[in-house]
């Protein structure tokens, strides 16, 4: 009997109720359902026309619901070859041109590309566990220019991590916890 492909439900949008696959791959876990409804529901002011970035992209189901919703652009970085060619497999499915996807160790993404494409107005950042990736990847967020000036930062982390270092000028929002996962919403706070 052949193993059926684990499935995300997109929550919300012009998407709402598309399935799609993504693969076993040793710590991908998507988003649940719930937290991305409180999530969503949090950018839901923002999200129309907005230029995403997600950053571990694992089943893309951020950047899917992003798009779904009415975000002008994701770019999706994953390392996993599999989970890759999920990802492309599933933009083929859903028709768009607004989602990219490159195969890159996310943090390498940020210190050596090259952030010559608009700034982003929202970024997801959903690191494997345990790994300590969250502070790196906040530094070169902000070094490497990707934040564009009104930029919203969403965080899941495992709820042991009480705290991080936000890019500079970030302050955290919102905050809740589902289960063992910690959720945060950090924004730039404009100059006075």
């Amino acid at each position: 009997m052949a193993h059926l492909p684990n499935t995300l439900r997109i929550i919300g949008g012009s998407w709402r109720g598309r399935k799609l696959h993504f693969p076993d791959v040793d710590g991908l876990r998507p988003t649940p359902d719930r937290v991305r409804e409180t999530l969503f529901n949090w950018l839901q002011p923002v999200i129309a026309g907005a230029h995403c970035l997600d950053l571990f992209a694992g089943s893309g189901a951020l950047g899917f619901e992003a798009l779904s919703r009415g975000a002008a652009s994701v770019v999706m970085v994953e390392r996993d070859g599999h989970a890759v060619q999920q990802l492309r497999e599933n933009i083929t499915i859903l028709k768009t041109s607004a989602a990219q996807v490159i195969q890159c160790d996310a943090l390498e993404f940020l210190i050596n590309s090259r952030a010559d494409v608009t700034p982003f107005d929202v970024v997801f950042l959903d690191p494997p566990y345990y790994q300590n990736l969250i502070n790196p990847c906040c530094t070169a967020l902000e070094s490497g220019g990707w934040l564009s000036a009104n930029s919203i930062l969403y965080i899941e982390a495992e709820l042991a991590l009480q705290t991080f270092a936000l890019p500079r000028g970030f302050e955290h929002t919102r905050n809740k916890r589902a289960g063992q996962v910690g959720y945060h919403l950090a924004v730039r706070q404009q100059s006075r």
